[in-house]
């Protein structure tokens, strides 16, 4: 989004925010003082307005400064070191009412987080819908659109979360309601109403090709589509992803890799939405927190935040595009790096990648060998994360706080259209051609032969979901792809696994496959499919309930 607005307009959205902050002590509600926003010219003015929506923006996911990132939710990845609540509480299913467990991924769950962004939403619509000059008709119509996407994002976030919660749309004001402050929670289905009703509402008034970064007609369908999927409505998440494919002009980023370089301003033929970042004034770590943590000599030059599991390299498959099980594969257990899809090779550092101007080794003896013992940040599993990472950056302490990462952070994006229709039209038809041609078109990108014919609606339904999770690695994902699916009481309640390599006195590497440090987990199936609700916001609001079991 661009981020250039009138300066004199700078001192008015400080004041603006600081009247937002101090109007509600409620970690609840959607409230303002009665007497807020007196000065009319912010909502008489573009420039102003737009700024104001900018900053909505700003409270999108900030996936490139999340050093335990939700990926780390799932089993895909393990965080390098031991002390973030992905490791202390999540993945030990400590999760309560007292505590949180989104930890530093910019709160992202955390309820008074997106309903003080809510908050936001719901001022910008009605002030700007109110204002009576200097903002055109034209203009009224795309940032009210767009204010209400944002703010249906963010439900959407809570609905994943906690299920059904309180739908607010309007700036609520303690003075003049008293007691009719205090919203009950709508139901899931209700919820989920809102949310897709929204995005079908503001579809028309967007722009199918706006700023970079800012919402679209294509962001409106995504998000309406996934939430269809995430509720098993196949039938309706099918036809909003056609949609997308039929009458919007997105297509897939011919470079798999270089796509996750891509920056504010560049082409982005495969990008529906995501958050842009302007080194160093709002730029990203993503490289100096969950790099690689070793270089040549032992030099910690990022925290490894992100080590790859077993597990998820074990799903890539080999450059024939069958599965590592399959007999006629061609994979040899002691030579599993050799004849793998090319994803692999851009997703995950392995021993004796080169990367970031070194050849980095996991022979136990060297830096890098897995770390069983929690004794330094090196890998937990005997891997690290390449995708999303420019080794042409410098590493270091440097990275750690300049913030100098300038990728964008990918929200939505053309391939995951691709396989939530996929998927969605596979479980309501069953096979048909349409699901063929949309998954092949992203295994075609990715340099693997399309999928055999004949397969059968459970054979379609396994090869989707793994080539979902290698195509979506690393992009936050995962963990919400278990909980719709409901296999996380299997597939996260087990010890994950990493890749420890010795060297024989003949110099023959040895690959066994171990318990990985960290990947001791547990899950709850009798409540962690949703999340507790803060103690604090239920002593506020008597008429919310707490999710089952919590």
């Amino acid at each position: 989004m661009r981020q250039y607005v009138k300066k004199n307009y700078l001192a008015i959205l400080i004041a603006l925010g600081s009247l937002m902050i101090h109007s509600c002590s409620d970690d609840t509600l959607d409230i303002i003082p009665r007497d807020s926003f007196a000065d009319a010219n912010v909502w008489t003015d573009e420039g102003a307005s737009n700024l104001f929506l900018n900053d909505i923006y700003a409270q999108l996911p900030d996936g490139n400064n999340w050093y335990d990132p939700v990926e780390n939710w799932s089993d895909n990845s393990i965080c390098g070191f031991a002390w973030p609540r992905s490791r202390t509480i999540l993945q030990q299913s400590l999760q309560n009412p007292t505590n949180n467990p989104s930890g530093d991924v910019s709160n992202l769950i955390n309820w008074s987080t997106r309903y003080n962004v809510i908050r936001k939403c719901n001022l910008f619509i009605q002030k700007v819908t109110e204002s009576s000059s200097g903002l055109s008709e034209e203009f009224k119509k795309r940032s009210i659109a767009e204010a209400r996407f944002l703010r249906a994002y963010n439900y959407h976030i809570l609905w994943m979360a906690y299920g059904g919660v309180p739908i607010i749309t309007i700036p609520l004001d303690r003075i003049a309601q008293g007691d009719d402050i205090f919203y009950e929670r709508s139901t899931s289905e209700e919820t989920l109403k809102f949310i897709t009703d929204e995005c079908a509402a503001i579809y028309p008034d967007l722009l199918k090709v706006p700023e970079t970064g800012r919402a679209s007609k294509g962001a409106a369908m995504t998000l309406k589509g996934w939430c269809e999927l995430f509720a098993e409505k196949w039938t309706d998440a099918a036809a909003s992803n056609k949609v997308i494919i039929d009458e919007l002009s997105y297509d897939l980023f011919p470079d798999y890799a270089g796509y996750f370089l891509l920056r504010a301003g560049d082409p982005n033929i495969e990008g529906i939405f995501y958050r842009e970042y302007f080194p160093t004034d709002r730029g990203g770590r993503l490289d100096g927190l969950i790099g690689p943590t070793f270089t040549a000599g032992g030099a910690e030059t990022s925290w490894g935040g992100i080590n790859p599991t077993q597990d998820l390299v074990d799903d890539y498959a080999m450059d024939n595009g069958k599965p590592i099980t399959d007999p006629t594969s061609g994979y040899n257990p002691q030579d599993p790096y050799k004849n793998r899809e090319p994803r692999f090779y851009q997703s995950i550092v392995f021993n004796n990648s080169f990367f970031y101007n070194d050849t980095l080794s996991m022979v136990e003896g060297s830096k890098n060998a897995i770390d069983l013992t929690d004794k330094d940040d090196a890998t937990q599993t005997g891997y690290y994360m390449r995708k999303r990472l420019d080794d042409n950056l410098v590493l270091g302490a440097a990275n750690w706080s300049g913030f100098t990462s300038y990728q964008n952070y990918n929200i939505f994006r053309f391939a995951e259209v691709l396989l939530n229709f996929a998927e969605a039209q596979n479980e309501s038809v069953g096979p048909d051609a349409s699901v063929y041609e949309a998954i092949n078109r992203v295994r075609t990108r990715a340099g693997i032969p399309d999928l055999p014919d004949g397969l059968s609606k459970d054979e379609m339904r396994t090869a989707i979901r793994r080539e979902r999770r290698i195509e979506l690695a690393f992009e936050d994902k995962r963990f919400w792809d278990l909980i719709r699916w409901k296999i996380a009481e299997i597939n996260i309640n087990r010890p994950l696994k990493g890749m420890q390599i010795t060297e024989s006195a003949d110099g023959e590497l040895q690959y066994n496959i171990v318990n990985a440090t960290g990947g001791d987990r547990k899950f709850d199936a009798s409540k962690n499919y949703l999340f507790p609700i803060p103690e604090g916001v239920l002593n506020q609001n008597e008429k919310l309930d707490q999710n089952p079991n919590y």
